[in-house]
């Protein structure tokens, strides 16, 4: 049961980083460097635990490495300011978060 209840939160917080990561196209847009960071940094914490928990086939493996880099890439970008190459990581964050969501 307490397997249960894990694998419970931890789909709950990769659901809730899918909603902050749709917030990123419209910073990335605005230039609010600092709230992409933000999202970035704030709450992947848990969801790296958590997509690292649910990851069992290589193929889940492989989609969670790429949402790790993406992700990392994104902030990189942030960091530097550079919108496009921002937004491209941000939509490849999402995208592969969705896939391995799909995956589960």
């Amino acid at each position: 049961d307490a397997d249960v209840n894990g694998i419970a939160r931890k789909k709950a917080y990769i659901a809730e980083s899918q909603k902050r990561l749709a917030n990123l196209p419209g910073y990335v847009a605005k230039k609010q460097w600092f709230n992409v960071k933000d999202e970035l940094t704030r709450y992947m914490y848990e969801t790296r635990g958590a997509v690292r928990g649910l990851a069992k086939t290589p193929e889940q493996k492989k989609l969670a490495k790429e949402f790790f880099q993406a992700i990392e890439e994104a902030s990189l970008q942030a960091t530097l300011k550079n919108q496009d190459k921002c937004a491209a990581a941000s939509a490849a964050s999402s995208a592969t978060l969705d896939a391995f969501v799909a995956s589960l």
